[in-house]
């Protein structure tokens, strides 16, 4: 095999093969011997990696075979079957290779000889230190190879590190190319190829130096698309804040008026704080002006209050002494008083004799009158009893008045006892009266159960009710309300086959007996009120009491027990027309122990169709003819076909009933009405009797006052003789006594005037003593006069002193009170300060020791370099009243205000994207420098490659078309430039051949014209000529 350094010159000589002795222990069948010409003489001696030596035992076709190359071994040919393959699959597993690279075999047990068990390759190497010789046993059972170098055991992994010292590359197809890997040769790419020939005979160096011009190649273009991208991203950059900018810088002058807002918002408090510390100051001394007037007026009111106590203590003493004189008075009063007291008691005495003397006057005066008077009545009663009549005869008359009297009596306890009976027999039927209503109304409530249900499903219907209730007089002939209303069940189990036989448009529908008004209703109804309502006229001639074609009695043993018409009661209107429309006289009702007798008889009936029907059953059916019927929860139907003549049946079960189950007994009501008017009837009877015996009893009782009165009267009469006689001896009596009883008026009155004069004596007396102590009392009365004014004078001055002390005490208090309210005022400012100073450092973030900070002071600008705005004013710029702090803070926020839409994350973006900007110029920068280093060190690595490899290539050439020249062919080799490749390297190798039968153009050798090379020079392997 070539080494890497070696070019092909002309073909070597086949290798020969000679028989080694047989080994006993292996079981060969079949050994072939090679023929090959004897090799070609050495121009010169083995290089490093030659092959010597090649041996074979069990392997492919060969028992044992020995091949022994020269120094220039470039290709093995030969005819078909010869085992070519076989060495050179031999050189690629003794070397080794991997058994897939062959692509006959993924294992490497299969190159062993069929019917071996073990294979051995030896392939020995030229080297200047000694060759190399190296084996491989092949165990065909366990699939594994043992390795020896120089007959010692190794692995696998120091065998490759010793060929490929040797520079040997089984897996390079410029270097070693089998004959089935033929087409993967051609199908290298120019640069593929380049790479293979650097790598099977250039310099170790070489194939690096293309590496790294790979490397450095690709890092070129990944700096040059980085510097690209990176220009691109940043004119982009520099693009969006130059868009940005103008927001930004209003952002900023936005940010100024705000922070001139936080400003005039930090010094506001310290404004307010020194507003309210000014006023504390103001307060303060007005309040101690306040304190310093309220002791002047505590020291004003020292002497008033002196002369006030001065004058309180003479007043004292000037009181004790009008009591004094009041003790005295007081005492002489009731010395005065004591005296005309008895005065008074002596005139008291003389009014009681002159009195006395006057009452004796009168009673004599009265005396004489009553004498008169007594006489004249004497005289009067005489005269009466002379005219009296004579009495003898009036007991009959008296007899005959007490009878009629005690018959007028009994005939009166008589009347007073019909009363209490008819009162009782009154509260009887009005007691009767209320029951029979409550039952009226307990059948009304009914009736209204089944309005409202009427009203909730048929609200048109209901409607129409209530007109035609008030509108009857409209209408010649009886209406009558929907049947579903009139209809009354006697049990209201029942309803439920009513409701199941009679449509519930016909429940709801009005019965008339007239054309014209029924007219009169639907015009009125469904014309004007547009209300949607049924109406129906009853048969002229009354279908009521149509008897049905079956007595019940017969239909009893089937187990009916009534027609329809008798569940039910109903007008005779609403009647005759469920009677002629729906035959309910002729449907019975049976129980649910019918139904099989029925279903019985039907299907009796059914058979009867078609054969004779016979039995009991038949002649039935065949008498009752029946073609509806009820069961308990059924109804049946039967129906003889128009056309067949069948029978056919039929049966529904039936749906609960749903208004027909409310039952108000009509007779019953209509009874109970009766009832009601008899009992209305006897009650005015009642009450008409009643009145006859207060009218009996009245005249009556006028009767008895009036036989009482004559009673009176007679017996009057028959005692006013005795009467007038005892009257008159009474009379002269009294006259008697009164004239006896006599009186002596001078002497009474010579009496009294004696007595007189003794009092008027002793009462000149008294009136002198009683002047003498009114003397007295009036000096004392001067005296105390006297001294109350001088206590009047004293209280005046007191007076005068303590309204001036109050005046003086109540400015004082109003001082006070002043001075209470400035000191507290000058508390709560004291307080507000030190909130507002609290609250002053709390907003400009101040220790308790800490002053303005500097930033207050100064101006500092806040704002980024690049912006057009001006630093925001300090603390000594703004304005120093609250005022002016307000209307600049208002001013400063609409102008704030003024900046809508801005978002504080552009600014923040924006601010970013100057600091990327600066960020990718500076790495625009390095990349740039470091670009243009590798594009310098390209260019070196470039010089060091370029140049030997065209060396090279020019060596390839000549050998190449040396090669093909002596096989009557053209082949070149050359360094070939395009645009660009796949490796992004401007070089490849580029291999052309001109066949012979191909005509004057030279062609790269590919997958295509392959085959027409193979069929001219057959097999061939294609390596890197030496």
């Amino acid at each position: 095999m070539a080494t890497p350094s070696r070019k092909t010159s002309t073909p070597s000589s086949l290798p020969s093969k000679r028989a080694l002795p047989r080994d006993p222990s292996s079981e060969v069948p079949s050994k072939r011997r090679s023929s090959a010409p004897p090799p070609l003489p050495s121009s010169r001696p083995f290089v490093e990696g030659s092959i010597v030596r090649i041996v074979m035992e069990n392997f492919l076709t060969y028992d044992v075979c020995e091949v022994s190359p020269g120094p220039h071994l470039n290709m093995i040919i030969g005819a078909n079957g010869t085992g070519k393959s076989s060495i050179v699959c031999a050189i690629c597993l003794g070397l080794a290779g991997k058994p897939a690279f062959m692509g006959r075999a993924d294992k490497v047990g299969f190159f062993v000889k069929r019917g071996c068990s073990k294979g051995m390759v030896e392939i020995e190497l030229f080297r200047n230190s000694g060759n190399l010789i190296i084996t491989r046993e092949i165990d065909v059972a366990k699939n594994q190879s043992s390795w020896f170098i120089n007959k010692k055991s190794t692995t696998q992994k120091v065998v490759e590190e010793q060929v490929a010292a040797l520079n040997i590359q089984v897996g390079n197809l410029c270097q070693f190319l089998p004959q089935d890997k033929v087409g993967e040769f051609a199908k290298l790419s120019k640069i593929e190829l380049l790479e293979a020939t650097e790598k099977s005979i250039g310099p170790p160096e070489m194939h690096r130096y293309h590496c790294e011009l790979k490397n450095f190649r690709e890092k070129e273009k990944q700096l040059e698309t980085s510097c690209k991208e990176k220009t691109e991203y940043l004119e982009k950059m520099i693009q969006r804040n130059e868009r940005y900018k103008q927001d930004v810088e209003r952002f900023y002058e936005r940010k100024r008026h705000l922070d001139l807002i936080e400003m005039l918002e930090a010094k506001r408090p310290w404004v307010e704080y020194e507003n309210v510390r000014q006023e504390y100051e103001g307060v303060k001394l007005a309040r101690d002006r306040a304190k310093e007037e309220v002791r002047k007026l505590k020291e004003g009111q020292i002497p008033m209050t002196r002369r006030i106590e001065e004058i309180k203590r003479q007043r004292y003493s000037l009181e004790a002494r009008i009591k004094e004189k009041a003790t005295d008075i007081k005492e002489t009063s009731q010395k005065c008083k004591q005296k005309q007291d008895i005065i008074e008691r002596k005139d008291k005495q003389i009014e009681e004799l002159q009195q006395a003397l006057t009452v004796k006057q009168n009673e004599e005066h009265d005396r004489q009158r009553r004498i008169s008077n007594t006489r004249k009545m004497i005289e009067d009663l005489q005269n009466e009893l002379k005219s009296a009549e004579n009495c003898e005869n009036l007991q009959p008359q008296i007899d005959a008045i007490t009878n009629d009297l005690r018959r007028v009596q009994d005939e009166k306890a008589s009347c007073e006892g019909e009363v209490f009976d008819k009162r009782g027999e009154k509260e009887s039927l009005e007691k009767e009266k209320k029951s029979v209503g409550d039952n009226i109304v307990r059948f009304d409530n009914l009736m209204n159960q089944k309005e409202d249900k009427l009203r909730q499903r048929y609200r048109d219907t209901y409607d129409a009710v209530l007109w035609l209730r008030n509108n009857r007089d409209k209408f010649k002939q009886r209406v009558c309300e929907p049947i579903m209303l009139t209809i009354n069940m006697k049990d209201n189990k029942n309803a439920k086959y009513i409701e199941n036989h009679i449509s519930s448009n016909d429940l709801r529908a009005f019965v008339f007996e007239s054309q014209e008004d029924m007219e009169v209703f639907l015009k009125e109804i469904r014309d004007n009120k547009k209300l949607r309502v049924n109406a129906v006229i009853a048969p002229k001639s009354s279908y009521a009491d149509k008897a049905p074609s079956r007595s019940l009695n017969d239909l009893k043993q089937y187990g009916f027990f009534s027609y329809l018409r008798e569940l039910f009661d109903a007008p005779d209107p609403v009647m005759s027309f469920l009677c002629c429309n729906y035959h309910i006289h002729e449907v019975p009702v049976g129980t649910e122990r019918t139904r099989e007798k029925i279903e019985r008889t039907i299907n009796f009936w059914i058979e009867a169709s078609h054969t004779s029907i016979g039995g009991e059953a038949a002649e039935v059916i065949q008498e009752t003819q029946l073609k509806q019927m009820y069961t308990a929860e059924e109804k049946y139907v039967v129906k003889t076909s128009f056309y067949s003549n069948k029978v056919i049946s039929s049966n529904t079960s039936l749906k609960v009933a749903q208004f027909l189950t409310v039952t108000v007994d009509r007779e019953q009501r209509r009874h109970l009405e009766e009832q009601l008017k008899e009992i209305n009837r006897k009650l005015q009877a009642v009450e008409a009797g009643l009145i006859a015996l207060y009218e009996r009893n009245k005249h009556l009782e006028h009767k008895d006052n009036e036989l009482r009165q004559k009673k009176k009267e007679l017996l009057e009469r028959k005692t006013k003789k005795r009467q007038l006689e005892q009257k008159i001896s009474s009379k002269l009596g009294s006259l008697k006594l009164m004239e006896q009883d006599t009186c002596n008026l001078e002497e009474e009155e010579r009496k009294a005037s004696t007595k007189i004069k003794e009092i008027n004596v002793q009462k000149a007396k008294l009136v002198t003593e009683l002047t003498n102590f009114v003397k007295i009392c009036t000096s004392l009365h001067i005296e105390k006069v006297d001294l109350i004014l001088q206590n009047t004078t004293v209280i005046s001055e007191k007076n005068k002193l303590e309204s001036d002390y109050m005046a003086a005490s109540s400015q004082l208090r109003l001082t006070e009170q002043h001075f209470i309210e400035l000191d507290e005022s000058r508390q709560r400012l004291l307080q507000k300060c030190k909130e507002l100073m609290r609250r002053a450092r709390q907003v400009c973030n101040l220790g308790a020791e800490q002053t303005v900070p500097e930033e207050y002071q100064t101006q500092v600008p806040t704002i980024p370099n690049g912006h057009n705005s001006s630093p925001p004013m300090a603390f000594q710029d703004l304005p120093n009243t609250l005022d002016e702090i307000d209307a600049l803070l208002t001013e400063e926020r609409s102008r704030a205000s003024c900046f809508t839409g801005l978002n504080p994350t552009i600014v923040e973006e924006y601010t970013k994207r100057e600091e990327e900007i600066e960020q990718l110029t500076e790495e625009l920068k390095i990349k740039k420098v470091e670009l243009d280093t590798y594009r310098e060190n390209i260019s070196q690595v470039k010089e060091r490659w370029l140049n030997p490899l065209k060396e090279l290539v020019e060596k390839i050439n000549e050998k190449f078309s040396n090669f093909f020249s002596s096989m009557q062919c053209a082949g070149e080799v050359d360094l070939h430039t395009e645009n660009e490749l796949l490796q992004n390297l401007p070089y490849s190798e580029k291999m052309t051949v001109l066949f012979v039968y191909n005509g004057p153009h030279m062609l790269e050798p590919n997958r295509w014209n392959l085959k027409a090379f193979q069929r001219r020079r057959r097999r061939i392997m294609f390596t890197q000529p030496q």
